[in-house]
């Protein structure tokens, strides 16, 4: 896999690839560089979790017999795997399963006899709200917060925010899921306790995640504007009389956004796969509870399928991050060769 991404990496060095060497616009021209590059990645990510699925113990077959209620019998084992294709060599069956899963066909599953990507596609708008929603709050407390405590910093303000933003970073997802039931559902009664994919239900959820993103985040930015705050051309701003609120959100800001799209690339991928215990506690039916469920049952066909997608969601996240640089930070266009 190492040597076809350094020879994908050569070509694109040398124009060996007409397509792309052909391409005025240098934003295209690099995003389809990346895509090339990322072809081999998910092709080895395919392999391998194909590869842990079929060393894995249990067998599929008696397993889906099982959940159904048939008896098993060796001779019904052997005649199912036989009609399921499980019989022929590894390499048979993983391009046989890879050519299915890329035309639409991610198989059934064991325990519900359901389409897999059924389940998945009910699943993962769920997921991706809960995701989005989480971002977007994050987003609206920990920016202005952030920036707060870097122009009040070592005042009052600056110590109250860090220290809020330390107790929240510090609880875990699943306590803070259990007070907040305790408080908005039990004792005040203004939130349902289960969330059944309303809107009401959706905000103690926003909330569980959210508070440990908004502490991270308010520590960073903070960060990030202070570094920006003691450089030269700020001084150079004030002295020719600008104001600080320009100076603040048209350079400093601007400057910082590296890391504020960093964050954000890191949060929406661990988001995407590590919601479970939120999405258990308050019965969101996202991916992350049919992933627990499906590991419980070794229900095979399920985890493939989830695995391969969330890593093709991280790789798209990342290669929208990696876009967004080379649209922000002028520095990254001059190492690539883009236009300044």
């Amino acid at each position: 896999m190492k040597g076809l991404l350094n020879m994908f990496r050569k070509k694109q060095q040398k124009g060996a690839i007409p397509l792309l060497s052909n391409v005025n616009n240098p934003i295209l021209r690099y995003t389809g560089k990346r895509l090339l590059s990322l072809i081999p990645i998910l092709l080895g990510i395919t392999f391998i979790t194909y590869a842990l699925m079929f060393i894995s113990p249990g067998d599929p077959v008696e397993m889906m017999l099982t959940a159904q209620g048939v008896p098993v019998s060796e001779e019904m084992v052997e005649s199912m795997r036989a009609n399921l294709g499980l019989d022929r060599p590894f390499l048979v069956q993983y391009f046989s399963w890879l050519f299915n899963f890329f035309t639409g066909d991610m198989g059934v599953s064991y325990i519900s006899d359901r389409p897999v990507s059924d389940i998945l596609l009910t699943a993962l708008p769920k997921t991706l709200t809960l995701t989005l929603s989480s971002i977007l709050l994050t987003i609206v407390l920990a920016i202005p917060l952030g920036i707060l405590t870097a122009v009040r910093q070592n005042r009052f303000t600056d110590y109250l925010i860090r220290f809020l933003s330390f107790i929240g970073n510090s609880i875990p997802n699943f306590l803070l899921s259990m007070v907040l039931i305790y408080v908005f559902c039990v004792k005040l009664h203004v939130l349902p306790i289960l969330a059944n994919g309303s809107f009401s239900g959706l905000i103690l959820p926003t909330v569980a995640l959210a508070t440990a993103m908004t502490g991270k985040y308010i520590r960073q930015v903070r960060a990030a504007v202070l570094e920006e705050l003691s450089k030269d051309y700020v001084k150079g701003a004030v002295a020719r009389g600008i104001k600080a609120k320009v100076i603040l959100y048209k350079d400093v800001l601007k400057n910082a956004m590296t890391t504020i799209v960093t964050l954000l690339s890191l949060s929406i991928g661990s988001l995407l796969g590590g919601t479970a215990a939120v999405e258990m506690i308050f019965v969101w039916q996202g991916m992350g509870l049919v992933m627990i469920d499906s590991i419980t049952t070794r229900d095979y066909p399920v985890i493939q399928a989830f695995v391969v997608w969330m890593a093709i969601i991280f790789v798209l996240v990342n290669l929208i991050t990696d876009i967004v640089y080379y649209c922000i930070d002028p520095r990254m266009r001059q190492s690539l060769g883009g236009e300044k």
